[in-house]
């Protein structure tokens, strides 16, 4: 399988670390509180990465809140040279009906303008509950512009037993971001819990 380095170590963190190990990947973990970075990397028997050194894993997946992905993917610099960027997060506003940036744009796409040469960057998970993510088996929307990158996310997706899906280039990262803020929109209203996630069903014709 593949060699992933989780930048983080929330709940989101821990629940892609944990179906990493579980698909038989090898991951590391690095975070700014080098205990916490130890102690989550305990917990999902993986190692535990010093900040700011290179990380070993090809796939990095930045699993921070929105505000701090540009600046510790800024931070890191050329340590991110030739990996793959993964930006699971959602700049929501503070009354979660909007997204932060006012602007066509995402997370991802400001990751790619400070990103070192060689990087690339793909959008994942971010339409996704934390609490699906560790119980269900849902669909994962993915965003990039490098061929390459996504085929690499597509398959560490597929080794944790999920199904990936392209949805285009990086700009499409802005609608991904979109779709976070509806999946918030629904749990909050027509569907009334978290217990669910966004996904297709394809009918024939």
């Amino acid at each position: 399988m593949g060699d992933i380095t989780i930048i983080g170590t929330g709940n989101m963190a821990r629940a892609i670390g944990t179906l990493a190990i579980a698909g038989g990947n090898t991951v590391e973990v690095m975070g700014r509180d080098q205990s916490k970075a130890d102690d989550l990397a305990k917990a999902l028997g993986a190692a535990a990465g010093e900040w700011g050194a290179v990380p070993a894993g090809d796939i990095v997946i930045t699993a921070l809140l929105y505000d701090g992905v540009v600046p510790v993917v800024v931070e890191y610099a050329d340590a991110l040279a030739g990996k793959v960027i993964v930006d699971i997060s959602n700049p929501f506003n503070a009354t979660f009906d909007g997204l932060a940036h006012s602007e066509e744009t995402s997370i991802a796409q400001e990751v790619a303008n400070v990103a070192p040469a060689g990087a690339s960057v793909v959008k994942a998970f971010n339409t996704i509950f934390r609490n699906v993510l560790e119980d269900g088996r849902p669909n994962v929307f993915i965003a990039g512009d490098s061929a390459q990158a996504k085929a690499s996310v597509t398959a560490f997706i597929e080794s944790i037993g999920l199904r990936p899906l392209d949805v285009g280039g990086l700009k499409m990262a802005h609608w991904l971001e979109g779709m976070g803020l509806v999946t918030v929109g629904l749990a909050g209203n027509g569907v009334g819990h978290g217990d669910f996630a966004l996904g297709i069903n394809e009918f024939a014709g």
